[in-house]
């Protein structure tokens, strides 16, 4: 039936182009409901496009007109209503119908919305009719960018990374949502080189930003794993780059520090999606990639709170996977053949790489490691754990940089294993032995047994 009122609604809307603002928004509405079906959407012709087009551009005419020369005669409300409803209008033909999107990006919409968008944030104004038409929008651009590779690279181009910005940087939550859909629905390999690239970075950081303060970002982890790919990389990394990650490590190790006791909520196998637990799965990563570059490390090393963040977080999972069995309990019953796909699977394994790449070579923080009490507990985490591959080779190396040239961790670790508190066969696999020397107990490399 809808289909069959399309021609009318039309024919009506074309002449509401050069009518007065309320009978426009009234063809313009009408033509919105129709488009929430299918038939009509398919059915619709360039000239509906054309003559929306044309409404947008005489109502941001006419609120540049408002602004630039104080013009009281501009109706603003019914200017914003009439902007919003069209973005509605546009939006609701986008959907699953690649025709129109391609007409749509034809006739020059993407680049008319994304001029209006940064229209609508000039006027400087907070009321709701703004965020609404903001909101709409953004909701277009996603949904002409939904499956359309042509569109995704229009957008880009009119709105990366200015517009962007913009839009991150509001405050309204859901400006915020809807930027971070259309940025994500865009993405593509080349686009994330681009994003990543030490003169846009400002953008990925901006989402990291919202997941920490509204704590309701569904993005923040996708946008980790393109971080860890570019800090991860094997191609040789500009000093220009180091100082860009060097400039935001304090940003990223702060997320880590307030959000770091959200991974106690995977011992809850109902929380095992939890995005805050997730996001600070990824964190971790991202700054074990960090430390284990030169460049990056020493400004890591120096970051107040993060070492004893670390200890404090490696000391509570271990602690909750001993007061119930839950994925930070050390096991060892696998066969082999099974595959563990928890996201919190190796998390122990990484504080303690982490913990061992800021005692490199660093005495303070060495040091800082004994005063918490920090080496028995990696002691105590150095056996073969399933939930934890390669814990034991982590326990190693941060074992050796805790007590290189640092004779105070030494003799701790060689009293522990005196009075029975550390495990000779742990120390033996990480190729250490005791040795007495003058009453003096000494930790060593275990010297090679003939074979």
């Amino acid at each position: 039936m809808a289909a069959e009122g399309l021609p009318a609604a039309a024919e009506k809307l074309g002449r509401a182009v050069t009518a007065t603002p309320e009978t426009r928004l009234e063809s313009v509405r009408a033509m919105s409901g129709l488009f929430r079906e299918a038939q009509p959407r398919a059915m619709a012709e360039e000239g509906v496009f054309r003559n929306l087009l044309e409404i947008l551009m005489g109502a941001s005419s006419e609120i540049e007109l408002a602004y630039k020369d104080s013009c009281e005669l501009v109706d603003l409300d019914t200017c914003l209503l009439l902007i919003a409803e069209c973005f509605r209008c546009l939006r609701n033909a986008c959907v699953e119908c690649a025709k129109n999107q391609h007409v749509m990006r034809q006739l020059g919409l993407i680049s008319t919305s994304v001029h209006l968008i940064k229209l609508l944030h000039s006027i400087q104004i907070k009321e709701e009719l703004l965020l609404t038409a903001l909101r709409c929008s953004l909701q277009f651009l996603g949904n002409i960018a939904a499956g359309n590779e042509d569109s995704q690279n229009s957008i880009w181009k009119c709105a990366f990374p200015d517009l962007f910005l913009t839009c991150l940087m509001y405050s309204d939550e859901k400006i915020v949502a809807y930027c971070c859909m259309v940025l994500f629905t865009c993405l593509n390999s080349e686009k994330v080189r681009e994003l990543l690239d030490p003169g846009n970075l400002t953008v990925a950081l901006h989402v990291l930003k919202v997941y920490r303060e509204q704590l309701e970002s569904e993005w923040s982890v996708t946008l980790l794993e393109l971080i860890m790919e570019k800090v991860s990389e094997k191609n040789p990394v500009t000093s220009e780059e180091i100082n860009v990650f060097i400039r935001h490590a304090d940003f990223l190790a702060g997320c880590f520090q307030e959000k770091c006791e959200a991974v106690l909520k995977l011992t809850s196998a109902a929380d095992a999606e939890d995005e805050q637990a997730l996001v600070t799965i990824r964190l971790l990563d991202v700054l074990c990639e960090m430390t284990s570059n030169n460049g990056q490390l020493e400004h890591l090393q120096a970051l107040p709170g993060l070492l004893e963040t670390a200890i404090d977080t490696l000391r509570l999972t271990h602690l909750a996977g001993k007061q119930a069995v839950n994925v930070f309990t050390a096991t060892h019953t696998m066969t082999g053949q099974e595959e563990i796909s928890h996201p919190a699977v190796g998390f122990k394994s990484h504080l303690i790489r982490l913990i061992g790449n800021l005692c490199y070579k660093n005495k303070a923080n060495q040091d800082k490691v004994y005063e918490l009490d920090g080496i028995p507990l990696i002691l105590d985490n150095c056996s073969i754990d399933d939930n934890n591959p390669f814990v034991n080779q982590w326990a190693v190396y941060a074992i050796r940089n805790l007590t290189e040239q640092n004779e105070r961790n030494q003799e701790l670790i060689a009293q522990m294993e005196e009075k029975g508190l550390a495990d000779n066969s742990a120390l033996e696999s990480m190729g250490l032995e005791i040795e007495k020397r003058d009453d003096k107990l000494i930790l060593r490399s275990a010297r090679k047994k003939p074979s």
